[in-house]
């Protein structure tokens, strides 16, 4: 009777342990969930230095949604920008390669003659090669008409500008430009976009003053309709590129001037993106990059912004041109407050992305490496140990290796003379510097003032080496290179 009651019972567990078995291979277990995709969300400032957030030093306003991303997440303190110029910075942002590799340079209007060529792979195409919604919101300025505009470029949805804010035929005290000799007279209005399309045209700044605002909406907008899929949204600011202007909201709320209202607007649109995460569910699995195109535009004086005690600013391949703020945040994957003083660059953004969201890299080469170790706290971790400094269409300025930067002989701007410096709303007048060959110590000297050339002759030597190397790729115009490696921009008809 028991050897019965055991015989039946063992088959009764087995039937049971067959059942789950192929619970587990039924087409209700194959279909559920795969793991959660992990959206994008880029926060890219225009002409932000290095030292005008809160939280890099900035101030008297006040940056509080910067200052929190920064304290749930990583803030960089060797992060870098491909070029210290508008056009040839995004290029580098979205595609991964220094700008000189894919023809870029300068700041395009809508007379130039180049784009960024269609056949470049940008971080929206590999995306949404993976499935991911697509949007941009804000500057683009790598091409200002069909076929050369984001949704050609991989984006399914546009709003914004095609280029800068200060390309208008508006005089720096808002009024219309009327001297016709100056090329700023043949500057349409700024075209807003919708799509392909231009909805309306921008006049006044006080048309400009609702730019952050429209802005910070639409990009809101884009978090709610995609909660339910992967998305990226790069979200491209007008500000704090001048001419700067704030909501009525915001005017006077600083006590710090035009400009400190203006960076406490775009706080408050840092916090508006955050909170839309939050409210849809979405903190959890969403990467939030926060970072700017170059240094400030210092010729502006009180309307420009701070380098954080760095060398010169925007147009120059000094520190205080291309070393810039960034945050990225990223709850349950960064670790809280954490700081990198590892050098990284806006570069390694695509790589990066590619392999969170297990996407392909370009088919053509790029030269952005992948930072996850960074991100994740891996002990030791250096993927990046050179950077090269360009500037001009060309020019092989400098070179950086560990903590030593070799700069070459050339022409530099500088804000540094008489009169380079101006204010409320107008520029001074730039000045040129003959530099050197000389040597720093970035660690020690990041103002980049007491050259060591001297007293290091062998790191000038292997620096020197190095850049020969990135000369024969992807050229330099110093000494009449050509790279090996380059490939042309889009050139338009005109």
């Amino acid at each position: 009777m028991k050897k019965s009651i055991i015989y039946w019972g063992s088959l009764f567990f087995l039937f049971i342990a067959l059942f789950f078995l192929n619970s587990f291979k039924s087409p209700a277990f194959k279909n559920a969930p795969s793991p959660v995709k992990q959206n994008v969300v880029i926060i890219f400032m225009d002409d932000m230095g290095y030292g005008d957030p809160e939280c890099y030093g900035g101030g008297p306003y006040h940056t509080p949604h910067i200052n929190q991303l920064a304290a749930g997440g990583m803030r960089f303190t060797n992060f870098y920008v491909a070029q210290a110029v508008c056009s040839a910075s995004r290029s580098a942002l979205l595609t991964g390669c220094y700008p000189t590799r894919i023809g870029i340079s300068g700041a395009l209007d809508h007379r130039s003659k180049i784009a960024l060529h269609p056949e470049e792979e940008t971080i929206a195409e590999l995306l949404k090669a993976k499935g991911y919604a697509t949007g941009m919101v804000g500057k683009w300025h790598l091409g200002s008409r069909e076929p050369y505009l984001p949704l050609q470029q991989g984006f399914d949805e546009y709003f914004g500008l095609p280029y800068s804010n200060d390309m208008w035929p508006v005089y720096y005290d808002g009024q219309p430009w009327t001297d016709t000799s100056s090329y700023r007279s043949t500057y349409p209005l700024l075209p807003l976009y919708q799509g392909n399309k231009i909805i309306k045209t921008l006049k006044t700044l006080d048309d400009q003053s609702q730019l952050t605002k429209m802005y910070t909406e639409r990009a809101v907008q884009f978090i709610a309709k995609n909660k339910r899929k992967p998305f990226f949204l790069y979200l491209a600011h007008a500000m704090v590129h001048v001419p700067i202007a704030a909501a009525a909201s915001f005017k006077g709320s600083s006590g710090a001037g035009v400009f400190g209202d203006v960076m406490q607007e775009v706080d408050w649109s840092v916090g508006e993106v955050v909170k839309a995460l939050k409210e849809n569910g979405l903190s959890e699995n969403t990467l939030v990059i926060f970072t700017s195109d170059n240094g400030p535009w210092l010729t502006f004086g009180n309307h420009a912004g701070s380098s954080g005690g760095l060398r010169e600013g925007k147009g120059t391949a000094w520190d205080g041109g291309l070393k810039v703020p960034c945050i990225m945040s990223w709850p349950g994957k960064i670790a809280p407050g954490t700081i990198c003083n590892n050098l990284a660059t806006t570069m390694d953004i695509l790589p990066t992305l590619a392999g969170i969201c297990k996407a392909s890299l370009p088919s053509k080469k790029i030269d952005g490496v992948n930072i996850l170790d960074l991100l994740k706290g891996t002990p030791n971790a250096n993927p990046r140990d050179e950077f090269v400094y360009y500037y001009d269409q060309n020019n092989l300025k400098a070179i950086r290796k560990g903590n030593w930067k070799l700069v070459f002989p050339a022409i530099s701007q500088t804000y540094g003379k008489p009169g380079a410096i101006g204010g409320d709303g107008f520029p001074g007048k730039y000045g040129s510097d003959s530099v050197s060959l000389s040597l720093y110590n970035l660690r020690t000297d990041p103002g980049e003032e007491r050259d060591m050339k001297d007293q290091h002759p062998a790191i000038v030597s292997q620096l020197i080496a190095i850049a020969e190397k990135y000369r024969k790729e992807i050229g330099d115009g110093l000494t009449h290179q050509i790279g090996s490696a380059v490939r042309p921009a889009a050139r338009l008809a005109q």
